[in-house]
C-alpha cells in the first residue's frame, strides 16, 4: 500500500506540477477556528468522547479539490471540508468531507490507473476517447463522471453539503458495530451556483467569501450522521446508499475565526478516536499513507 501511494502522489506531481508549500490534492484553501457542540444523540451509538454531550474545539479547512493551487475556482467543481476535533485527553480525530457524495474510484489500483486519464486533461476537461475506454474496463467509476457533470458548485463554502464519502463504524460501550457515513450541512441551506456564474468568478473568490462571512458572523453547520443498514456497501466508495436511510443529527459545528496556523495540519481521515473505527474501504485505508507522504514532501519544502 505505502508503494502504491508513493506511486500515486508521484503521478500527481507528474500530472499537475509540484507546487512547493502545497498539498498535493486540495492546494489552495483556507483555515478556521471552530467550536462543536455534541447534541449526544450518538451516545448509544458510539463511545468517542467528542461526539458525548457537551462542547470541544475544532479546526476547519476549507478548500478546492484540485492539485494546482493556480486553477480558477470554477475548475475545481468539488469543494472539500475538512475538519479535525481537538479532544480533552490531547489527542485528535478527523472528518473529511467533500461537495461529492461519491469517489470515482473503487480500490487504490483503479485510483492510480485513473490518474493516467487526467493526463489529458486541456482547461479541465479529459479525452472523451480515452475517458470512454477507461470507463468500459471500470463501469462503476461511471456513477462519478456523470455526478461531476451535473454537479453545481457551492455558491460559497459556507453552503456547500459535505459528504464523508467513506463509511466508517461507530462502536458502543458494548462492543456493537454500526456503520455510519457522516454529511456535513450548511445551517444557512445550501446554494449552488450555475456553470456560467461559477466561471466568471474571480480566482480566490470561495476564500473571500468565507472570510467576510466569519467576520461578520459564525458560520454554521449541523452534523448528521448517515444509519446504514444491512447490505450497504461499506467496502465501495462509489456506490451511494439508499436515499431513505435514517439520519440522526449529532451535533453542531460553529467556525468562528481564522487560524492560518492550522493550514500545516495533516487532515488523515483514518486518524480515529476510541468509539469509531475505519471501514473495509481499500481506498479509505490507502488515504492514510497517501496523506503522510503528501504531508512529508510538503513539511520538507518549507
Amino acid at each position: 500500500m505505502d508503494k502504491l501511494a508513493e506511486t500515486a502522489i508521484d503521478q500527481i506531481e507528474e500530472i499537475f506540477g509540484t507546487h512547493p508549500g502545497y498539498r498535493r490534492a486540495h492546494a489552495r484553501g483556507k483555515s478556521y477556528k471552530a467550536r462543536f457542540t455534541a447534541t449526544g444523540a450518538a451516545s448509544q451509538l458510539t463511545a468517542a468522547p467528542h461526539f458525548e454531550k457537551g462542547e470541544s474545539s475544532a479546526f476547519v479547512r476549507f478548500s478546492h479539490f484540485s492539485p494546482d493551487p493556480t486553477w480558477a475556482d470554477a475548475m475545481s467543481p468539488v469543494k472539500g471540508m475538512a475538519v479535525q476535533f481537538q479532544l480533552p485527553n490531547g489527542e485528535a480525530t478527523n472528518i473529511v468531507g467533500v461537495t461529492s457524495p461519491i469517489f470515482f474510484a473503487k480500490t487504490p489500483e483503479i485510483f492510480t490507473e485513473m490518474l493516467g486519464v487526467v493526463k489529458s486533461f486541456k482547461k479541465g476537461k479529459p479525452s472523451l476517447t480515452e475517458l470512454a475506454g477507461l470507463l468500459a474496463d471500470y463501469p462503476e467509476s461511471g456513477a462519478m463522471i456523470a455526478n461531476i457533470r451535473k454537479m453545481q458548485a457551492p455558491a460559497s463554502f459556507a453552503t456547500g453539503q459535505y459528504n464523508s464519502v467513506h463509511a466508517f463504524y461507530f462502536i458502543n460501550q458494548k462492543g456493537q458495530r454500526q456503520p455510519v457515513k457522516y454529511l456535513w450541512e450548511p445551517e444557512s441551506g445550501v446554494k449552488t451556483l450555475s456553470p456560467l456564474d461559477a466561471i466568471a468568478l474571480p480566482i480566490g473568490f470561495f476564500e473571500a467569501d468565507i472570510e467576510d462571512r466569519v467576520a461578520r458572523a459564525p458560520v454554521e453547520f449541523r452534523l448528521d450522521v448517515i444509519l446504514g443498514q444491512s447490505g450497504d456497501p461499506t467496502d465501495d466508495p462509489t456506490k451511494e446508499w439508499p436515499k431513505d436511510r435514517e439520519k440522526l443529527t449529532i451535533g453542531y459545528l460553529e467556525i468562528t475565526e481564522e487560524a492560518p496556523e492550522a493550514e500545516g495540519i495533516m487532515y488523515d481521515p483514518t486518524l480515529m478516536t476510541e468509539g469509531i473505527a475505519c471501514s473495509e474501504d481499500r481506498v479509505l485505508n490507502f488515504r492514510h499513507d497517501a496523506y503522510r507522504i503528501s504531508h512529508q514532501r510538503r513539511i520538507a519544502e518549507m
